[in-house]
């Protein structure tokens, strides 16, 4: 799954937040802090920023 940039649910543009949110959460503060920091509100797009993963840095690149 690729980083959302935006919410699936609302459409709100939530592409910028992810480093911020992924960063903060492997830190001291947890992933709900990191969103309420940020000032992420809505349950949907709360769940988009959680629930994804970055596949891109897992698969590599790839060369034809």
């Amino acid at each position: 799954m690729l980083i959302p940039i935006r919410c699936y649910t609302c459409g709100k543009p939530i592409g910028h937040l992810y480093e911020t949110v992924q960063s903060e959460s492997k830190g001291k503060a947890s992933a709900k802090q990191a969103l309420d920091k940020l000032g992420v509100e809505r349950p949907c797009c709360r769940a988009a920023l959680i629930a994804s993963v970055d596949l891109q840095k897992q698969v590599g690149v790839f060369k034809r």
